[in-house]
């Protein structure tokens, strides 16, 4: 009988002998996981090694862990994270929370399409002014028009702000610091030149983009990386609003009348 392959480069494993749908061992790129990587690496180095199928630098490796700090959480401010906010206060389950923080933390504004154009952009511009000047001049591009809306903006940038937020410029100072590639240092010395001819100023995304490209993935990669990295704060804040629930959450909270309410039943009976 032919066995059915997977065809990977990511993943090998070896079956267990009395078990076929188990596995005795797993590899990543080469590397035993449970025997080498589990004891002796970081989250970040795996992480790393899963998407680039080699094992990072340490200045490689701290540049990606700080970025990963900086997406943690975008706080309720963020449409994603407002959106898991919502589920989790409207009492969805937990994967119905992370589900809407991905749909719409998906887009191209402030989303992880967003840095996947800007990736393209750093592809595509380099380290060129004038190539930057024409792109940001005419941020238009040409999409799956079923799929994606033409872009609106400059990629990278924030449309709805008059000058770059503090978290944005902190985060670019210490990315750069971890010496990792040239766009960063690029980024922040041109930041201004760029921002005129974006006519709005830089934003998380196009920071992450840059620091993504350091790194060496490709749009796709990083489009993915983005989405996955800012889970964590969706998930916690979901959590908090499911626990202090809709009467305690603004957007609902003296909006909504519930009608022969049990619980208010029972207090006007106890009064």
């Amino acid at each position: 009988m032919k066995l059915e392959t997977i065809k990977t480069k990511i993943w090998q494993e070896h079956a267990q002998t009395k078990h076929p749908f188990m596995a005795d061992s797993c590899y990543c790129s080469g590397y035993n996981v449970y025997q080498d990587i589990l004891p002796n690496a970081s989250w970040i180095e795996y992480l790393f090694l899963l998407f680039q199928l080699e094992l990072p630098t340490a200045k490689q490796a701290r540049l990606l862990e700080k970025l990963a700090i900086a997406l943690a959480n975008a706080g309720p401010r963020d449409y994603s994270v407002r959106a898991a906010m919502n589920g989790g206060v409207g009492g969805s389950s937990s994967a119905a929370c992370l589900m809407a923080a991905l749909g719409v933390g998906a887009g191209s504004v402030a989303g992880a399409r967003e840095v996947l154009l800007a990736m393209q952009a750093w592809q595509h511009c380099g380290l060129s002014l004038a190539l930057w000047q024409q792109y940001l001049s005419q941020p238009k591009s040409a999409t799956q028009a079923d799929v994606w809306p033409e872009a609106e903006h400059p990629m990278g940038f924030d449309p709805y702000a008059n000058t770059c937020a503090q978290p944005v410029q902190q985060t670019l100072a210490v990315l750069v610091d971890c010496q990792v590639g040239e766009y960063l240092l690029c980024l922040q010395q041109q930041q201004g030149q760029l921002e005129q001819w974006a006519q709005c100023p830089l934003a998380m995304s196009g920071v992450a983009a840059a620091a993504l490209s350091d790194l060496g993935f490709n749009p796709e990669q990083g489009e993915m990386l983005y989405l996955l990295l800012r889970l964590p704060g969706a998930a916690v804040h979901a959590l908090e609003q499911r626990q202090l629930g809709w009467a305690q959450y603004p957007f609902f909270a003296g909006k909504i009348d519930v009608v022969n309410d049990p619980k208010r039943n029972q207090d006007e009976i106890n009064d």
